[in-house]
């Protein structure tokens, strides 16, 4: 039995509901800062660590705890385990806390057998140490992992090659730091190229010709499609873990600038966008929108191009602030600070590509920025947990065009208004809400040439629900899901096989899937027909190591979802 004052502190957690175990699946995975060589601070409070301790203590943290935590344990998605807070709780107390876990969702690291007794012991003496600051990450740093692999000069000056560029799939292969270029009209591979560890997004520039790719520790890759074989081109580090890549697609600025924005060091670079040349580097530490407190660590989360004013717009996830950097005048760099919720995660634009609407995710709100005026148009209340991915765009038959989000908390689908102009009366509401399989879900789509609203839930506990699909069609939404087993079409044997990110074919006529499983187990990506809802050809091959995110050319370089 647990001691009286613990086992009511931890039903006190319940309250909190600081986030669900959809979230932190997504959240955690091992993180790059894990290898980094950081110092040990010695607090005579604390209990003693050896080095060996410190630097085991510090792996486990930066590969199970850091995504809900943070980097310097501020806290994020998960509460924050400063030496102050910890030191208080002392080691019996967060042995039970880390081995049993609490009702708010921190997960039982030591009853599931994840973690043993001793290194349960070893994590409550750890976090009660000052935490270790990872080094930064500056101009020296970058240009010194700068590479540029093929010169402007030496590039084709038209397409080498005869693929179908617009309908040519860029799929993240997660755990072999890899992406595979796939050409969507002959389901071949046409080639694997090496890039950084877990990719997280590949971006179009505005030419449809350079391809850029960003893992999750902060290696930058630039791919030219017009390449007789599509490869890379060039190559940086922009920090030591990272998430987000865009492109300037402003009238006169197209493919002349890059962004990557970071996780380690809270900050952004500006790049030449054909060579990855770093230009300008911005951090993002500062006040939070609520309670307006210094925070050491804001990462950034998404970055999405203007296409109203020469202006990326990167959300930074601690502060719960958007902001708008102008890039017309690099020496004078013009950011207009946005406040919004915190945390900030995913977003995309409404179909007229003026509004960028954002997952604050741990206020359960979308917020809404208009591009054209910088100014926050709402703040918008959804579901538990919102994650859209870029969301779907599509008109609703009864309320008009609307934005579409699913939730890795709860079951539900939330449809935000989107028309102020025609539709005033639902504008930056909630209009409808779906019932979907269950909580879990990372991305939701649909296209301009469909009738279709595809929903995954990758990371539902339950494989009937993680392994399959659910389809909805947008002029009968009332009627409910059809569930597709989109695993068993497959046929890949045994594994996760979590069914991840439906994405479009340039003509909006076929949706892409991706089951993964783990590395030493066979994946797969399965294409339907998105008229007949229909298997219509499966893609297998032994190079196709845990594919996950899926970019269609044209429709990434377009906005189109």
């Amino acid at each position: 039995m647990l001691p009286f004052a613990i086992s009511n502190a931890m039903a006190q957690e319940k309250k909190a509901d600081v986030h669900e175990p959809a979230e932190l699946k997504y959240q955690a995975g091992g993180s790059p800062l894990a290898q980094e060589e950081m110092y040990q601070g010695v607090n005579p409070k604390a209990p003693p660590m050896t080095k060996a301790e410190f630097e085991r203590g510090k792996q486990i943290y930066f590969e199970r705890c850091a995504g809900c935590h943070g980097v310097l344990r501020k806290g994020a998605t998960g509460k924050p385990l400063t030496s102050d807070i910890t030191l208080a709780k002392g080691t019996e107390y967060l042995k039970v806390f880390i081995g049993y876990g609490s009702p708010a969702g921190m997960p039982n690291w030591g009853t599931s057998g994840e973690l043993t007794t001793a290194e349960v012991d070893l994590m409550a003496r750890y976090i009660q140490q000052e935490p270790p600051t990872p080094p930064e990450f500056g101009m020296k740093e970058m240009e010194a992992s700068w590479k540029v692999i093929v010169p402007v000069a030496q590039r084709p000056k038209k397409p080498m090659n005869k693929y179908n560029l617009a309908n040519l799939f860029s799929v993240t292969l997660r755990d072999s730091g890899e992406v595979a270029l796939i050409d969507g009209d002959s389901k071949k591979i046409i080639n694997i190229v090496k890039t950084g560890y877990a990719v997280h997004i590949s971006r179009m520039s505005a030419s449809g010709r350079y391809l850029y790719v960003i893992g999750r520790d902060a290696r930058l890759n630039l791919i030219d499609l017009w390449m007789e074989k599509p490869d890379n081109v060039a190559e940086i580090k922009v920090g030591l873990e990272a998430r987000s890549v865009e492109t300037s697609k402003y009238k006169g600025y197209e493919d002349k600038y890059a962004i990557a924005g970071s996780y380690w060091p809270p900050q952004f670079v500006i790049m030449d966008g054909d060579t990855l040349k770093p230009l300008k580097i911005a951090s993002t530490r500062g006040m939070t929108v609520d309670p307006q407190e210094y925070h050491p660590e804001p990462r950034v989360a998404s970055i999405v191009a203007s296409h109203y004013h020469p202006e990326f717009i990167v959300t930074s996830k601690e502060t719960g602030k958007i902001n708008l950097v102008n890039y017309e005048d690099l020496k004078n760099l013009k950011i207009t600070s946005i406040d919004a919720a915190r945390f900030l995660h995913d977003g995309g634009f409404d179909a007229t590509g003026r509004y960028f609407l954002v997952a604050a995710n741990a206020s359960n709100k979308i917020a809404v920025v208009d591009t054209r005026d910088n100014k926050l148009t709402a703040l918008i209340d959804v579901g538990k947990t919102p994650h859209p991915g870029r969301g779907a765009n599509f008109v609703d038959p009864k309320f008009g065009p609307v934005w579409a989000t699913g939730h890795l908390g709860d079951e539900t689908i939330s449809l935000i208004g989107t028309d102020p102009a025609k539709n005033r009366d639902h504008a930056w509401k909630v209009v409808r809400t779906l019932k979907g399989q269950g909580g879990g879900s990372l991305f939701i789509k649909t296209h301009p040439h469909s009738k279709n609203l595809w929903v995954d839930t990758a990371l539902n506990p339950d494989p009937k629900i993680s392994q399959s699909i659910a389809v909805y069609d947008i002029n009968n939404l009332d009627k409910g899901f059809q569930v597709l087993p989109i695993a068993e079409w497959a046929g890949v044997g045994e594994g996760a096989k979590r069914v991840v990110q439906p994405e479009y074919n340039r003509a909006g006529d076929e949706v892409w899937f991706s089951v993964w499983s783990a590395k030493n187990q066979q994946s797969a990506l399965v294409i339907v027909d998105d008229k007949t809802r229909k298997l219509k050809a499966v893609i297998k091959d032994p190079k196709l190591i845990t594919p996950t995110g899926k970019f269609n050319v044209y429709n990434t370089q377009h906005d189109i979802y």
